[in-house]
């Protein structure tokens, strides 16, 4: 690989023909981290949609709203990477954008009632930004993206006209849209022009890798303090005894492991597996990685709190199922993206983590048949059990070749 030195004196050329210099190492920016404080309020709003109502057709419908929402913001995560919000017009653009995704947050808990086209409006908003902002980089390639972004945009929109399976299917369809657009955006310029695939690749993985996994490693710490907000939503008014104190810890412990699962061990080695892919292939592992293997870890983290917000009242008392489950569910969907994020970026070992997946969904029979603090405790325990066996027997290793894209 390049020096960052090599890098700053020989400029890649983007796909509109211009030159960007590769900014090796920056840092990521005040604009970012504020544009993703806006962004996890659609988190806040979903764990509060759930916890109205802790049924899995409501699980399924935050993890729809999330998964499609998510896409847009990784296409931002992945924008400023590439180009810095460094100037005014670019900072306009950013936070117009935030304001698009305020309006989605906002419409969220009427997504599938009478908020669904606002919701959709606001979703268009935040494709167009993206879609303007892509200008900047890759000129008119930015076809390959914004046409079927906004087509999904548009298929959200038309579902809010719409109830029950016909409003489901067009929120699909919106998924589907989406999928295939890193296909679109990978092999539509070749057809078009005959560019040749690799150098499509190469343009497509020039990203700076420090500034890439530091944005979303703060992603995530802004979403764990939704866990620890809900702490205090689920105490509420409720008297201050040492019982509330102790389930509060316990929610707070759990959520510290959660944290220790992943900035401990797996953001380090995530940089250093980036940096030692090669450009052309590390566009797909930047898909896997953080996007497919990161949905389950925010979500898990969304369940996670509603279930918290649902318990801390109840904490001596049998759970209903949904609590249960929320909180057994949450961790061990966290703990399924984790495993598949060190799985694609060949972070060993994954096999204490993978066993801790079902253990911790158990715990919820815990909750249903003793008591909340009684599964909050075999949860704490499970993660401390966990990270104290790999660092006992397994310590941590990336992979001594450059990962391989998972397709």
């Amino acid at each position: 690989m390049n020096t960052a030195a090599d890098r700053t004196e020989h400029p890649a050329a983007n796909t509109a023909g211009h030159t960007a210099v590769d900014e090796a190492g920056r840092r990521v920016s005040t604009l970012e981290l504020f544009f993703d404080l806006v962004f996890v309020f659609t988190l806040t709003q979903l764990t509060v949609l759930l916890a109205a109502d802790l049924s899995f057709a409501t699980a399924a419908r935050v993890a729809l709203i999330f998964v499609v929402l998510f896409w847009m913001y990784g296409a931002y995560a992945y924008l400023t990477n590439q180009v810095p919000p460094d100037r005014p017009s670019r900072r306009l653009l950013l936070m117009l954008g935030m304001g698009a995704f305020l309006v989605c947050a906002l419409a969220i808990p009427r997504a599938f009632d009478d908020g669904g086209v606002v919701f959709g409006l606001g979703f268009l908003a935040v494709v167009l930004v993206h879609s303007a902002l892509y200008t900047r980089s890759h000129g008119r390639d930015v076809i390959w993206y914004a046409v079927p972004n906004s087509l999904a945009a548009l298929s959200v929109t038309a579902a809010g006209l719409f109830h029950g399976l016909v409003a489901d299917g067009l929120w699909l369809l919106a998924l589907v849209l989406q999928f295939v657009t890193p296909f679109i955006a990978e092999h539509g310029p070749r057809r078009r022009d005959g560019r040749d695939a690799a150098r499509l690749r190469t343009q497509l993985g020039a990203l700076d890798p420090a500034h890439f996994v530091e944005r979303h490693g703060l992603l995530l710490i802004v979403a764990f303090g939704e866990s620890v907000i809900a702490i205090g939503i689920g105490i509420g008014h409720l008297p201050l005894t040492a019982d509330l104190f102790g389930g509060a810890f316990l929610a707070l412990a759990l959520t510290a492991a959660l944290w220790w699962t992943y900035f401990v061990r797996d953001e380090h080695g995530a940089e250093v597996a980036f940096t030692a892919t090669a450009p052309d292939r590390r566009w797909r592992l930047a898909m896997n990685a953080y996007y497919y293997a990161f949905l389950p870890m925010l979500l898990g983290i969304a369940y996670f709190a509603a279930g918290v917000k649902k318990t801390l009242g109840h904490l001596t008392e049998h759970l209903h199922t949904g609590p249960a489950l929320a909180l057994a569910g949450g961790v061990a969907l966290f703990l399924t993206g984790d495993v598949a994020f060190r799985a694609v970026l060949r972070l060993f070992p994954v096999s204490y983590r993978a066993a801790a997946v079902p253990v911790a969904l158990a715990t919820a029979l815990l909750g249903i048949r003793l008591s909340a603090v009684v599964e909050l405790l075999a949860l704490v325990g499970v993660l401390v059990a966990m990270l104290g066996a790999e660092a006992r027997w397994s310590p941590c290793r990336p992979a001594a070749e450059s990962p391989a894209a998972v397709a």
